[in-house]
């Protein structure tokens, strides 16, 4: 490999960066060497320290962006371990300015097991955690909100993220908020433990700040000097916090719902945002204070609901949600390297709670349980079914074409009349030859006798195919097809008292959360009139066959296919 000349001495900003760029097409044209890779961050070192105050951290950040997979490669394929070393000063070097390089570098020394962010890192640049807080800092937002799942680490994060705030502007100070002074405390020690604790290397990282004062009583954090207002004050709701907190930097929202039972209150839920608006709010001494909200989405009525309902899709508002298991690759969504969670463990989880409270704990979808259509106590239950031969086997097929609808198809036996439900397609994969071979599986496996089938959005074409495969296989059900009617959410309160008076559901014990059945039971369980709903495909599938029950002795459908073929 041709050798390089010596890096020359730097001169000014221009020359800097011809130099850089002189390096940057020799390794491109050679490949990366110790010495090339050294002397490229050498030049963005020197041109930090001689033009401190007019440092284009934009332009050479890119730099060290290019530098950093060069050097890597170099430590995997040699295992030398200046590379690692050089890869360390590089992170130093982008620790005050990006969040993510700040975590890598003050958690190096400290036991790979021990780490925080390490082997959260994949998780959290997977959900855009980490660059929603980066653009925090670099004022493309205003306002983020995250919820994610208990014991996710999303409150640790943040104690992270204070700290990193804290050092990068020791003149400024963030409040923290929550509703309890349990919660506050924990925050306040887990971030001096970051500053203080030398197993993490943030004096490295911001030389020229150092811990002043703290105050375990009021729970405040003072770096450098004495101000009135502590570089990080912890508060919480009914604290007096009058003349006493102030925030020029963050306001910080953790948790502001201590638990299910204000969750179920909507007065406890109005009684809360006047405390945010009133109380929190307040404490910004102006209109460049940016926040961080992180909690639970218990409700469309608690205070991220309503900043949303109000800034969602404007620019500088953003509001991350994650699952807990990946809808499109059924995998978990936190399985990190160490204390991951596993779709087993949600499993189990979910087995232990109701399905509302799992739903907003482990979903994140807020759930209305004062606007709830069904109620568990509403809905009729049976074991077994009755011993005589029904009078009809029938269902009805709510068809699914792209996006996150689900098709369904529930199969109702009937006995005068009372409808049982004993098994049911739930499922929203969006390959129509599953579509075909499940819906031609559940007719044939019940021998049923009729079933209708929406006509909208090209469910006409699965009836037909359905009903082509069921004549082949010497099957013996009436397929009819009929257009969906507008008002969905009219059709679904009105004929919901005619489902709770005449369907009557497994009992609990009888199926799985996970199978087609369980998640019909979670989403009739969950449809609320007073909120936005996820997913409505199942009470609404319960009301168009509540109109085809009404309506089948006494209106003939339009169209009808027996034995697969069509027909007028």
């Amino acid at each position: 490999m041709p050798r390089r000349q010596k890096t020359p001495t730097i001169q000014s900003d221009e020359q800097n960066r011809r130099v850089a760029q002189q390096v940057i097409a020799y390794i491109e044209q050679n490949g990366p060497d110790y010495q090339s890779l050294s002397d490229l961050f050498d030049v963005c070192l020197i041109e930090r320290q001689k033009y401190r105050l007019t440092f284009d951290k934009d332009y050479w950040l890119g730099i060290t962006r290019r530098l950093k997979p060069w050097i890597m490669d170099c430590h995997i394929s040699t295992g030398d371990d200046k590379f690692g070393a050089l890869l360390d000063r590089v992170f130093l070097y982008e620790a005050p300015y990006l969040f993510s390089s700040y975590m890598l570098y003050l958690e190096k020394d400290r036991n790979p097991e021990d780490r925080f962010y390490e082997p959260r890192m994949r998780a959290f640049n997977k959900m855009g955690i980490i660059k929603a807080m980066q653009d925090l800092e670099d004022d493309k937002l205003k306002l983020l909100s995250i919820s994610l799942c208990p014991g996710s680490g999303k409150t640790t994060l943040e104690k992270f993220f204070v700290s990193w705030v804290m050092g990068r502007h020791p003149r400024d100070y963030n409040l923290f908020f929550s509703h309890s002074a349990d919660i506050t405390d924990m925050f306040y020690r887990g971030v001096l433990d970051i500053i203080a604790n030398p197993d993490y290397n943030w004096q490295q990282i911001f030389p020229e700040a150092h811990l002043y004062k703290t105050n375990a009583k009021k729970q405040e954090i003072l770096i450098n000097n004495y101000r009135p207002f502590a570089n990080l004050q912890c508060t919480s709701i009914g604290a007096g916090n009058a003349g006493k907190v102030r925030a020029n930097r963050y306001l910080l929202c953790d948790d502001l719902i201590p638990g299910i039972e204000v969750a179920m209150n909507k007065n406890q839920l109005d009684k809360l945002w006047g405390i945010y608006t009133a109380d929190a709010r307040q404490r910004k001494l102006n209109s460049d204070v940016k926040e961080i909200h992180i909690a639970t989405r218990w409700s469309v009525h608690d205070v991220i609901g309503r900043l949303k309902m109000m800034y969602d899709g404007q620019p500088g508002y953003k509001f991350i949600a994650v699952p807990d298991i990946d809808p499109q690759t059924g995998e978990s969504n936190f399985l990190y390297d160490y204390n991951g969670m596993t779709v087993e463990f949600f499993r189990d989880q979910e087995l232990l709670m109701d399905e509302i409270t799992y739903r907003c704990l482990y979903k994140n979808e807020p759930i209305e349980r004062e606007g709830l259509l069904y109620h568990e106590d509403e809905l009729r239950r049976y074991d077994v079914l009755p011993g005589q031969e029904p009078d009809a086997i029938l269902g009805i097929c709510d068809t699914k074409s792209t996006g996150i609808d689900y098709m369904f198809l529930p199969v109702a036996y009937q006995y005068g009349d009372d409808f049982y439900i004993d098994d049911c397609i739930c499922d929203n994969t969006a390959d129509f030859n599953i579509q075909y071979r499940r819906l031609t599986d559940i007719i044939l496996k019940h021998n049923m006798q009729q079933c209708e089938f929406e006509s909208n959005a090209g469910g006409d074409r699965i009836a037909f195919e359905v009903g082509t495969r069921v004549q082949e296989a010497k099957g013996r059900c009436n397929i009819t097809t009929k257009p969906t009617e507008t008002n969905k959410e009219t059709r679904i309160i009105v004929n919901s008292d005619w489902v709770k008076k005449h369907c009557l559901f497994k009992m609990k014990e009888l199926y799985s959360s996970k199978s087609d059945y369980g998640k019909m039971m979670s989403f009739l369980l969950s449809y609320s009139v007073a909120g936005k709903n996820v997913n409505d495909d199942v009470p609404d599938g319960f009301a168009n066959f509540a109109l085809f029950i009404q309506k089948k002795e006494r209106v003939r459908p339009a169209y009808y296919i027996t034995g697969g073929m069509w027909g007028r």
